[in-house]
């Protein structure tokens, strides 16, 4: 499969993923709750595995595609290209969010980026968690999701199951954190709120949804090579 196929599927998936998500955050939120948006990420990264899976791999995050490059499974030169086009991505979900937003004569607000402490105060059911609690939870979970991902994909595993996983994987990371930073687990959606949001704390806070998904993932890519090998090597 050439890149510039695999590019492609990357910047789509990841525009699905931030439209799909942040938008059901801002236009429903409000209807559906933290359940309806735990849901509907979840839903983009089923979709979108079964619709571009076979052509990227569906990473459809920064922090993905960092495991997976720290787990062995790709160049460094791929993981910046992937990179790259999932940032695209994302911004241009953000960017027709937001005109969204404005034609439906919206206020921009948060505009469901992501952030800890003050930046929640007053909302409905956000805890102001500390800095430190933020990093360590958006760390924790993006390497929990990628130990999913790397087993889910690995050649021995059953691969026709691997995006409901993966899916359903996401859904739970969300449940336990849109009420502690609003879920990140993924640097580019981040980004791509953040740049649009009316908070002035979310360009100040987003070095965080940057480096602890990234600390997480990285973790868990060097974490499952070690338990693959270890396996390998009892035999």
């Amino acid at each position: 499969m050439k890149i510039t196929n695999k590019l492609a599927a990357e910047c789509l998936g990841t525009f699905w993923l931030v439209f799909g998500g942040c938008g059901t955050a801002i236009f429903a939120g409000g209807s559906v709750g933290f359940l309806g948006v735990a849901l509907a990420f979840g839903l983009t990264v089923v979709t979108m595995a079964y619709a571009v899976g076979p052509i990227s791999g569906a990473h459809l995050n920064p922090a993905v595609s960092f495991g997976v490059w720290a787990n062995g499974r790709m160049s460094w030169k791929d993981m910046l290209l992937y990179w790259c086009a999932q940032i695209v991505g994302a911004v241009i979900a953000g960017a027709v969010l937001f005109g969204l937003v404005k034609a439906a004569g919206m206020e921009v607000g948060t505009f469901a980026a992501n952030g800890y402490g003050e930046f929640f105060a007053g909302a409905a059911g956000y805890q102001q968690i500390s800095c430190g609690g933020a990093f360590a939870i958006e760390a924790v979970l993006t390497f929990v999701f990628l130990m999913v991902i790397l087993g889910a994909t690995d050649e021995r595993a059953n691969g026709k199951f691997a995006g409901l996983a993966i899916g359903l994987c996401l859904t739970l990371i969300h449940l336990i954190s849109i009420p502690l930073t609003n879920t990140s687990v993924n640097p580019a959606r981040s980004l791509s709120q953040a740049i649009f949001s009316e908070n002035t704390l979310a360009m100040p806070q987003l070095w965080l949804f940057i480096v602890a998904p990234l600390v997480g993932a990285g973790l868990a890519g060097l974490a499952y090579k070690c338990l693959v090998c270890s396996k390998e090597c009892k035999k």
